[in-house]
């Protein structure tokens, strides 16, 4: 296991929040639910003991809701489901977090954190990162990289870009205690290539430079560029990543998506995500594909991620 992924762990021991995992039919949450436990990560609890809040909640959510058109029969049915259940325990302070996805879609699991946490102060967007552990050491960080956004922003924009590269950005460093290089990819590295996807990258990292002036990032960058120090200083010399990039920021959902799901397959690295930043409180998904030992280490993230 990644050092860094160990110390990730033992951050959650520290802080041993409470953590709902509302798939407990699930054999590999069961698994991992017992694991967590045992080892002391995470305080993990499940809704069935809750079920006394059932009619608290679904006042909470229609009241929430009734604007967009919610009706409170509509929030009755809501409220029985487990993954908006799970995320009103969050809400509502009785949960730190929720980690869900193991036989529920992306959009299943984060739409009602979308619906009812919402973005965090100062958050312009809710994105996602996922933390990718290889065995190559010569990659990343010790052959960790933070790969955003995979799971949630369809094609953003180039300010919204920007945001995402800073919020994973301070994703890094919260959960790594090391110095993010970000490098924002591109099929073209330093003008190699036109276009107005190249453009947008381009712009983002301007203005990401702009807001933090103390990021060490750089766009645009193929991904080649990003992560191998000799293309590096052949296509883009001087550069401040210099081929070692950490976190590697994709134009939009089709390349991010793809990205890690044919590393995870065929390199057979862990892929853990999609992680949830720019939220109130951590609602974190599992890929469907996930195994058991991602849900442990998103289990921990979200531990740290809960304030």
């Amino acid at each position: 296991m990644n050092p860094i992924i160990e110390n990730i762990y033992q951050q959650a021991k520290q802080k041993y929040k409470k953590i709902v995992l509302p798939e407990i039919d699930d054999d590999r949450i069961i698994e991992a639910a017992k694991i967590i436990r045992d080892q002391k990560i995470a305080d993990i609890i499940t809704n069935l003991p809750y079920s006394q809040y059932q009619d608290q909640f679904t006042q909470t959510l229609f009241e929430l809701r009734k604007e967009k058109g919610l009706t409170l029969d509509q929030a009755k049915i809501l409220s029985k489901d487990p993954l908006y259940f799970g995320t009103m325990m969050v809400h509502s302070g009785l949960a730190d977090g929720m980690v869900a996805g193991a036989n529920h879609t992306t959009l299943q699991t984060v739409l009602p954190a979308l619906q009812i946490i919402k973005t965090a102060k100062n958050s312009k967007l809710i994105s996602s990162f996922f933390v990718i552990e290889t065995n190559n050491q010569n990659l990343g960080e010790n052959g960790l990289l933070f790969f955003a956004d995979c799971g949630i922003n369809v094609n953003p924009n180039a300010e919204e870009l920007a945001e995402i590269a800073i919020q994973t950005a301070n994703s890094f460093k919260d959960l790594t205690q090391k110095i993010p290089r970000i490098a924002m990819l591109s099929y073209s590295t330093n003008g190699s290539g036109k276009g107005e996807s190249v453009d947008k990258v381009k712009q983002a990292t301007l203005i990401a430079k702009q807001i933090n002036p103390d990021l060490i990032i750089e766009g645009e960058l193929q991904s080649d560029s990003a992560l191998v120090p000799r293309v590096c200083d052949l296509k883009f010399p001087g550069n401040c990543i210099g081929g070692q990039a950490n976190i590697l920021i994709f134009p939009n959902l089709d390349s991010g998506n793809i990205a890690y799901k044919l590393v995870e397959r065929i390199a057979g690295i862990n892929a853990c995500g999609p992680l949830t930043q720019g939220i109130k409180k951590p609602i974190n998904d599992l890929s469907r594909g996930c195994n058991v030992q991602d849900i442990i280490t998103t289990v921990a993230i979200t531990s740290i991620q809960s304030k």
